[in-house]
């Protein structure tokens, strides 16, 4: 038997993972997905032939009634280091105030400064060694090796906007335009399993099962004692002696609680699954990121397209593995920019992505043309969603309902954030290299036309999160400890317990909250506040 039972390795579950071992504890964790032994997961690059393999976990949302009743692809890593080894490398924690609101809203513990220590705990930063970053610490971040013209001339045609430059999206201020630090280390992506699991793997301590289907936590009265499994055909029961812990993401994590019988009576009475606790906020509170992209094409060979046909691919494939350089080394969206799109000097409330290349949702088509994305998010949507059951079966596909734009407020968010892409689209810095505009195109300029626009291309940035959210209201499904309220020794440990979704990509924070977790775990004092001013 051993001391914790993970299900789940993925950011937060690897980083909670490698921590317990390192403290002497027996933990067995449970993976859905295999072992990160593709070769593509630790190449930079590699993440863009990825995307549509058996290694992400490919949801389709419910309709979506505020763009047009479509349904909306939600892809999850499935794989050892779960998002962390099939997405971007892009290394961001969000605003300071992300978790100060955490904090005002009854989370008590998560401000800025009190997660800054384990942000800093968890980095070993090849540039910054300050107030806020430090080396060292288990995660590989660095500067990318490679960074394309086209990037470089968004960079500056975003300051020509009037976007100010910034060398530290993690520092300070987050506002302003700059390119990227990855979860990398030596050309190598640095994914959470690489990160904390290989160290813990040499020990005797450590049991990991992968291609393993969770079915069950097993409760006994008001506590977790153990899971059941479904591994090779085999159903298998495993029980842990101290805690069993929940980092199966956004999606799955309020998905299981329902199915071990812990949720919302009526969803669960629906399927015909026993009440064993009940909690009307599993699945509730669901927030996502969605972008929408401003296009144009190229008129000269830019950007990456072209990257990857066969002499390319082995060219470049050679200055790789010869001089740890060229386009493979490259995460491809190379530059940020975040702004508040009312107010400059505000808190951003827009990020944009930038892709050299033209690149639309997996679903809809490739067109095989050089060109340049400037991909627009609502940092923080007001829209909240659910997840459902579809059946009362661990294999059975959850209900996702994300309610994308359903407030007015991120609509009206989006067209202005839509409005300054495009803007700076037609600097020179980026006319240098491509032609007019080509989506949503010149013609369409009125906010209807652009509402209409993002109903029809908006597509997610893979950031689901809040679905077992952290507070002490009568919804949340955790307290600010992550034990499950009403039930001992069961926790939830990964995006699901944002109460609010931050402001950017939700990989790094996801690795604060495992290494903060830990911690909390192991009955440990929380690391001394930060010192600076958030």
């Amino acid at each position: 038997m051993h001391d914790y039972i993970v299900i789940g390795g993925g950011s937060a579950g690897c980083a909670l993972t490698g921590r317990l071992i390192e403290a002497g504890a027996s933990v067995l964790l449970i993976e859905a997905g295999p072992r990160d032994t593709h070769p593509l997961i630790h190449i930079p690059a590699g993440f863009t032939r990825l995307l549509s393999s058996s290694l992400l976990s490919r949801h389709e949302t419910q309709a979506q009634t505020a763009m047009d009743g479509r349904k909306r692809i939600l892809p999850q890593g499935r794989v050892l280091g779960g998002g962390s080894s099939v997405n971007a490398l892009i290394y961001i924690r969000g605003q300071h105030e992300d978790y100060d609101d955490w904090a005002s809203a009854g989370c008590d513990g998560w401000s800025f400064r009190e997660v800054l220590p384990y942000f800093k705990r968890a980095e070993d930063n090849e540039r910054f060694d300050n107030g806020y970053h430090a080396t060292g610490g288990p995660l590989g971040v660095s500067d990318l090796k490679q960074v394309c013209e086209l990037s470089r001339g968004f960079v500056r045609a975003a300051q020509q906007a009037g976007i100010p430059f910034t060398p530290d999206f993690n520092g300070q201020r987050q506002n302003g335009v700059g390119f990227n630090q990855i979860t990398a280390r030596n050309n190598r992506r640095c994914s959470a399993a690489v990160a904390y699991l290989r160290a813990a793997e040499k020990t005797d301590r450590l049991t990991v099962v992968t291609d393993a289907t969770v079915q069950r936590i097993l409760i006994e009265g008001d506590q977790a004692v153990g899971v059941e499994y479904l591994h090779k055909g085999q159903r298998v029961q495993a029980r842990g002696s101290k805690e069993v812990i929940l980092s199966a993401g956004a999606i799955q994590s309020p998905t299981l609680l329902m199915l071990s019988g812990i949720g919302r009576a009526e969803e669960l009475q629906r399927h015909g699954i026993a009440v064993l606790h009940e909690l009307p906020g599993v699945g509730q509170n669901l927030q996502d990121h969605a972008e929408v992209g401003t296009i144009a094409y190229c008129h000269g060979q830019y950007g990456y397209y072209g990257q990857d046909s066969a002499f390319n691919t082995v060219k470049n494939g050679l200055q790789y593995l010869m001089f740890g350089s060229g386009p493979v080394s490259s995460n491809v969206t190379e530059a940020c920019a975040f702004v508040n799109t009312d107010n400059p000097q505000e808190r951003p409330n827009a990020q944009m992505h930038f892709v050299p290349i033209v690149f639309f949702d997996l679903d809809q088509e490739a067109i095989k043309k050089p060109g340049a994305t400037i991909n627009t998010c609502v940092l923080r949507p007001m829209s909240r969603g659910e997840i459902r059951l579809g059946d009362n079966k661990a294999g059975t596909p959850p209900r996702i309902d994300p309610r994308y734009f359903a407030h007015p407020e991120d609509r009206r968010v989006a067209i202005k954030g839509l409005n300054l892409s495009r803007e700076i689209l037609a600097q020179p810095a980026m006319r240098a290299y491509t032609g007019e505009e080509v989506f949503p195109g010149l013609s369409v300029r009125s906010d209807e036309a652009l509402l209409s626009y993002i109903n029809q291309r908006a597509k997610t940035v893979y950031h689901p999160v809040g679905t077992c959210k952290m507070g002490d209201d009568e919804m949340a499904v955790v307290d600010p400890q992550l034990r499950v309220r009403g039930l001992r020794n069961l926790r939830v440990v990964d995006a699901s317990i944002m109460p609010n979704l931050i402001s950017g990509n939700t990989n790094a924070p996801s690795i604060m909250i495992g290494e903060k977790a830990a911690d909390m775990i192991l009955g440990r004092a929380p690391l001394p506040v930060s010192a600076i001013q958030s």
